[in-house]
């Protein structure tokens, strides 16, 4: 794999990267490692991602080489001397990141920041201002930035209390009324969107068995399925870390049992259900992306059971049915509002 842009922006910048315990967060693997680990070849490289395909692919090139952690919460028994950030895509979930990792680092520890430059990074200063010292632009080069700065020697007294991160939200549907709680970075964060809205309002009349929340975010349809339906078995699976969290503790508001896990797109994924709803990202990075669902999609009938269906949402624009004829069944629109479809399919 070919080095991306942000990477190769930070090779420009290689004596900035000395360092004897770097910590890289939501950096993709994409040969960045392997140069880091020549530049420093006895270090202790821990690695943070939020999203389980980046975690599945670090894992799998560099093994025990690297600390790799999938979570909600970074932890250590490391003070790192150099922090490599990825600029996320939802800009909230920068300072959630800064002060997660503040009790692991010195008053010396860089904090390197890079991004493309259509993804917002500029904001970086502005942004993290109650976090960062002496922030400022070290690189501009291939449509990205390089910031550089130190943490604020106040913040890193501050036990990190994830809590305190979570957006509180209520919902009203079809009568039922829900708790939201979801943490920075994941979809819907501070109110119900419009595409998850109509589908909870066209469900199938009857839902019975085990059913699958496909990119379940903070949990609203599992949660709103197990409200209206009586005899369901949930369970929920989302490729980023900070979405199984919101999502259990939005089953634990509305005491509801349900199991939780991560995947990328159907590889975690060996039971077999009689129903699948999902609201579907189509989403990646700054980019558009539809593989994901278009994989999920052409692979998930070998996971319904005989007679099984699945209900999804969808942006009008998006060509989902043609791909559910042809690998599920018959599929079915059963509404079109405010720019989005819903489809229904029976396995054939």
């Amino acid at each position: 794999m070919s080095l991306s842009n942000p990477s190769q922006v930070l090779l420009r910048n290689s004596e900035l990267l000395t360092s004897a315990t770097p910590l890289l967060i939501n950096l993709p693997e994409d040969g960045f490692i392997d140069e880091l680990i020549t530049l420093n070849e006895s270090a202790k490289v821990s690695c943070y991602n939020t999203n389980f395909i980046d975690h599945q692919a670090l894992t799998h090139k560099h093994g025990s080489r690297i600390h790799n952690n999938f979570t909600c919460v970074y932890e250590s028994e490391l003070q790192h001397d150099l922090v490599i950030i990825a600029f996320p895509k939802s800009k909230a979930e920068l300072n959630f990141t800064l002060a997660m990792i503040a009790p692991f680092l010195t008053a010396e520890t860089k904090i390197l920041i890079v991004g493309e430059k259509k993804g917002g990074i500029q904001s970086t200063p502005k942004l993290t201002a109650n976090f960062l010292e002496h922030c400022q632009k070290v690189d501009s080069a291939r449509h990205c930035f390089l910031f550089a700065g130190l943490m604020n020697e106040n913040k890193r007294s501050v036990p990190f209390k994830l809590e305190s991160w979570y957006k509180h939200y209520a919902i009203t549907v079809d009568g039922i009324e829900l708790a939201i709680a979801s943490l920075p970075g994941v979809f819907s964060q501070e109110k119900l969107d419009i595409g998850t809205a109509l589908l909870l309002s066209n469900l199938p009349k009857e839902l019975t068995g085990k059913i699958l929340d496909f990119g379940c975010g903070a949990g609203v349809i599992s949660c709103f399925i197990a409200k209206k339906y009586s005899n369901v078995e949930l369970s929920l699976l989302d490729v980023s870390a900070l979405a199984l969290a919101s999502a259990e503790k939005t089953l634990a508001l509305n005491n509801i049992n349900a199991t939780v896990f991560p995947s990328n797109s159907l590889s975690e994924v060996t039971n077999t259900y009689q129903h699948i709803v999902s609201n579907p990202p189509f989403h990646q990075g700054v980019n558009t992306n539809y593989q994901a669902t278009e994989t999920f999609l052409s692979g998930i009938h070998k996971n319904l059971k005989k007679k099984g269906s699945i209900t999804i949402v969808a942006n009008s624009f998006l060509r989902y049915q043609p791909i559910m004829e042809q690998y599920i069944g018959c599929t079915s629109v059963i509404t079109k509002a405010q720019g989005f479809t819903i489809y229904h399919a029976s396995k054939r």
